[in-house]
Order: C-alpha cells, then sequence, then structure tokens
C-alpha cells in the first residue's frame, strides 16, 4: 500500500506540473506592457510578438499613408510617423540623444558615419525574407558590406529640371544655371553633400573631394550662384517648378519627374559633369524600443505589391526587382528616374569624408547665413 501511495502522489505531482506548464506557455511572450501578439499575411505568425506602436522617421514626401494604413490595419500596430529634411537633420537629431525611434531612413554614406558611431542596430534578417526581392547590385555595398546594419528601400539621382516656357536658352550642365538669366529663379535641394559635390564635380574633382583648396574654390563658386536661388527646398522642389515660381532647379530625379506629369513643360537634363546617385536605406537606431516590430515592417516594405505601391505614388528608383512587373512601364522607363546606363556609370555616390565632413559643415554655414 505505501508503495501504492507514493506513486499516486508522484501522478498527482506531474499532473500539476504539466498544468502549471500549459499556463505558463499561454501566457509567456507577452513581453514589455505595450506588446500584443499579431501577424499578418507576408511577415510574422500569430506566435509572434509585436508592439502595440512602431515610430519611423523618414524623409518627407517618401512613403504614402495607404502604405502605413494597411500595416496598421494587417498587424494591429499603431505607426507614429515623423519626417526629416536632410540626413544632417536625422543624424543630429539621433546623435542628440532622441530616443523612441524605431526605424529611420539613411542614406549611403549616412549608413556608414552611423554605423561607425554605433549609432544603429545590426538587423535581425531573419524576420525579413522579403530581403530576396533586392536585387543584387543593391546589396554587400561598401557602407555595409556584411549586410548587417542596413536594408535597401529606394535609390536615385539628382538632376537637372528646366521649365521650358520660361527657359529659351540650352541647358546641358551645372555651369549653365550660374548664369545671370536665372537671377533668383532656380530652386535647389537644401543638402550640404549635393551642392557642395556639384561645385566640386564642376572642377572635375570628386563629389567627395576633401582637399582644402578645391573645397575652397567649390564654396566661392556656391556664393556666387546664390543670387540665383530663389529657395532652397529638398522637401517638395517640384511645386515651385510646376507653379512657375522656379524656371529651373536642381531637384531629385522624381520630383522632376512628377513635375513633368503635372506641368509637360518641365523638362529633365542629366547633367554632363556627372549626376550624384543615392541609395536609401532602413536602418534601425540603437536602442530602439520596438526592434522586432520595425525588422516586420521593413519586411512588409520589401513585399513586392507594397514597394510597387510606394513608387507608384513617389517614383523613385527601386531596388526591389521583383516589384518591378508591378510598376508602370512610363515611370520605368523615364530617364528621369531610370537614368541610362552610361549616365549611371557618369555618376558618383557619397561616401563618408570623415574629419572633412567638418569642413563641409563650415562652407554650408558661410554660403547660407
Amino acid at each position: 500500500m505505501k508503495r501504492v501511495n507514493q506513486y499516486g502522489t508522484l501522478a498527482i505531482v506531474l499532473v500539476l506540473v504539466l498544468a502549471l506548464g500549459a499556463v505558463l506557455s499561454a501566457c509567456g511572450g507577452s513581453g514589455a506592457a505595450d506588446e500584443t501578439n499579431a501577424g499578418g499575411p507576408g511577415g510574422g505568425t500569430q506566435e509572434e510578438t509585436l508592439s502595440k506602436q512602431l515610430n519611423v522617421y523618414n524623409w518627407s514626401e517618401y512613403l504614402p499613408q495607404s502604405v502605413l494604413d494597411q500595416f496598421e490595419q494587417e498587424y494591429g500596430v499603431k505607426v507614429n510617423y515623423t519626417t526629416f529634411s536632410s540626413n544632417e537633420e536625422m543624424l543630429a537629431k539621433i546623435t542628440a540623444g532622441a530616443s523612441g525611434y524605431d526605424v529611420t531612413i539613411a542614406s549611403d554614406y549616412m549608413v556608414d558615419i552611423m554605423r561607425k558611431q554605433g549609432l544603429i542596430e545590426p538587423i535581425d534578417m531573419n524576420h525579413i525574407p522579403n530581403l530576396k526581392n533586392i536585387g543584387e547590385s543593391f546589396l554587400s555595398k561598401p557602407f555595409d558590406p556584411e549586410n548587417r546594419y542596413s536594408v535597401p528601400y529606394m535609390w536615385g539621382n539628382v538632376v537637372i529640371a528646366v521649365n521650358t516656357d520660361k527657359v529659351k536658352t540650352p541647358v546641358k550642365s551645372y555651369e549653365d544655371l550660374w548664369k545671370p538669366e536665372f537671377q533668383n529663379s532656380l530652386v535647389v535641394v537644401d543638402d550640404m553633400r549635393t551642392l557642395i559635390g556639384i561645385a566640386n564635380k564642376m572642377q572635375g574633382k570628386s563629389m567627395n573631394e576633401t582637399d582644402a583648396a578645391v573645397l575652397e574654390k567649390s564654396k566661392k563658386m556656391l556664393m556666387e550662384l546664390t543670387p540665383n536661388i530663389k529657395a532652397y527646398d529638398s522637401d517638395s522642389p517640384k511645386t515651385m517648378l510646376i507653379n512657375g515660381e522656379a524656371s529651373a532647379g536642381i531637384v531629385w530625379g522624381a520630383e522632376a519627374s512628377l513635375a513633368h506629369k503635372e506641368n509637360p513643360a518641365v523638362k529633365t537634363v542629366l547633367p554632363e559633369e556627372g549626376m550624384q546617385l543615392w541609395q536609401d536605406n532602413f536602418v534601425i537606431p540603437k536602442g530602439a524600443p520596438h526592434k522586432k516590430t520595425a525588422e516586420v515592417f521593413i519586411d512588409f516594405i520589401l513585399r513586392p505589391e507594397i514597394s510597387a505601391e510606394i513608387s507608384k505614388q513617389f517614383p523613385y528608383a527601386n531596388p526591389n526587382t521583383a516589384a518591378h512587373k508591378l510598376i508602370d512601364q512610363a515611370i520605368l522607363d523615364d530617364p528621369a528616374v531610370y537614368p541610362p546606363e552610361e549616365e549611371v556609370a557618369k555618376g558618383e555616390n557619397l561616401i563618408d569624408l570623415g574629419e572633412a565632413t567638418r569642413d563641409y559643415d563650415r562652407i554650408w554655414s558661410e554660403i547660407k547665413r
């Protein structure tokens, strides 16, 4: 009888342990107080834990509200969306200790800077299976050779846009915009690296030039251009081109494309000197409170149909090759957005300049004061 009672007691204990394990399993993974079990088609399962909110920091006019709405609806995650106007503005805010951002966008050279300064987290690519949709030429770039810290979003260029109703003389190069006839009539991107880089390029040098003498000459050239500049605008330079306030400009390729769509008199010129090229990428700031949700969001954006929807509203060149079959052929054929290969070969991407960045900062301050 004693042996029987012993096994009976063990059986009861075993039942209790199994029951407790089942309860803990059901409750496990609840995580932080603001998290909830959520999943959605194409990214994640019901067992994966996502936060109730996601804080996204992006360029303005770069991600459609319809895409944010769809993510919120599918995953039950509220997206808090704020914008910036330049890489440097974004970097300054992150460097100053702005907390709470889960995902932001950084251009090629800025990824390198943020990685070296320890401002971004490695990304768990296991949460981003849709990375397979990105063309190989956009991966393993010098700013992130092991594809640990960034995921490609869009790429593009900087072009000259000309309103042919207002400008009658041919424009083929940056140099043409220095002519007196353009006084107080240009809209240019409010971007230090772009404009100083263009002045470097006009001297036959690299956009990434660090030689002090070259940079001083670039400053002088840009000071001479100042009377022709009506506005610095990185957010929506197309607006002044469409309504005729500006007769020409140095703008993002997609902005030139959208301006032409609204006002056919606005034409794109690919400058003879060679244009700036860039690749924008998702990065996750150090200490992001909702890192896993940020990774699921990035994977959602890389779905072909979602990526194509972004290109439809904001026609920047898309590294998501799986999305190309869903993008309007007119966009794919637009040289303002997808320039010919020979023009891309003449182009140049920006890189981290290290200590020379201080010279660029100083020159830019002196130009705009």
